[in-house]
């Protein structure tokens, strides 16, 4: 099995792909990694699995036509993960969104009918559902998105979807709630209140904190991929959950404790345009077709991840000095999808 994972030297990317190579099963023969290495992509990421004879590393771009054309003979199954991702960032400017995430994907999706991709799982968010107040989405509900950010993705699920009804394609679309582990960009909320809290200065809450998500160890979301990518159904949407939910005022809470911090360290900000109340999946469905269950309890995931940072600054720092000292930040309750 040839597996293309595009976006795999970002975090989740870099995850999944570390946990092909690892896999007990003699099923993968090679790993083609695509990545364009934005400032969320980083060779650094895979530093641990480079010399593995079955990984192939390409710089390139999922617009790329002739470079599609060039790496697709011959794979089995394309993972993709590659896309923009940051909700602030796609309200500030949302060209390059529909850019990667919807042009992309479709670019992606017309190489590998093309060249005789048998399996093409591609990696959304369950922010496409918009906000819900009460209960919880599952993969009937409609897409609502609210941000350019999950519109773009929204988008580019219905390409994906599209291109099996159309074309026959054996594609499944996963929607997972927020990721967090370690090797995370620290714009997203644990690794910045997290980075910001070891090094002793102020995090910034929005609004008043009642914002609520599910939250996802990244290895869970990983194992998820692969399970729709072994025995997903063609033409199906898979919802994927930690099973912890929390407002992000009882995250801050955690993260304070463990970083050994309290709420003096918190500064509230004026709240994101948009910013939805309330993200929550039923995840009934691939856990009943595929058994998927999460591993990892949100205590003990949270613990490991700040546990990391504290111990790798080497690999965080050079992605926050930009901002730091002086720069105002602003936190994400988002995930990543690179």
């Amino acid at each position: 099995m040839h597996i293309l994972v595009t976006g795999g030297a970002g975090f989740i990317g870099s995850h999944y792909v570390r946990m092909l190579l690892r896999a007990r099963d003699a099923g993968t023969e090679a790993v083609t990694v695509l990545d364009k290495l934005t400032y969320a992509g980083n060779r650094a990421n895979l530093a641990d699995v480079a010399g593995d004879e079955r990984l192939r590393f390409v710089r390139g771009d999922i617009c790329d036509r002739a470079l599609l054309d060039a790496l697709l003979p011959g794979v089995d199954a394309v993972v993709h993960l590659a896309a923009e991702s940051h909700v602030d960032r796609s309200i500030e400017d949302s060209a390059v969104f529909l850019r990667t995430n919807v042009i992309g994907t479709q670019t992606l999706l017309d190489a590998s009918l093309r060249h005789g991709v048998r399996k093409f799982v591609h990696v959304s968010t369950d922010e496409v559902y918009g906000s819900i107040e009460h209960g919880a989405w599952d993969e009937t509900c409609p897409v609502l998105p609210n941000s350019p950010y999950s519109a773009s993705k929204a988008s580019s699920d219905l390409l994906a979807l599209a291109c099996h009804r159309t074309h026959g394609l054996d594609v499944s679309v996963t929607r997972c709630s927020n990721n967090y582990g370690p090797m995370q960009h620290p714009e997203k909320v644990i690794p910045l209140f997290a980075t910001r809290l070891l090094d002793g200065l102020p995090v910034p809450l929005y609004g008043d904190g009642r914002n609520v998500r599910d939250w996802l160890h990244v290895e869970d979301h990983c194992r998820a991929i692969d399970l729709v990518r072994r025995a997903g159904r063609a033409g199906e949407v898979y919802n994927i959950a930690g099973g912890t939910e929390l407002t992000n005022a009882e995250l801050t809470e955690r993260l304070l404790a463990a970083t050994g911090a309290d709420w003096s360290s918190v500064e509230p900000v004026p709240d994101r345009k948009g910013h939805d109340l309330r993200y929550s999946v039923d995840w009934s469905k691939i856990r009943d077709e595929l058994g998927y269950r999460p591993l990892h309890t949100m205590d003990a995931g949270l613990d490991e991840t700040v546990r990391w940072y504290r111990e790798h600054p080497e690999w965080w720092r050079p992605l926050v000095s930009r901002t730091r000292p002086g720069t105002t930040v602003t936190a994400s309750a988002g995930h990543t999808v690179s």
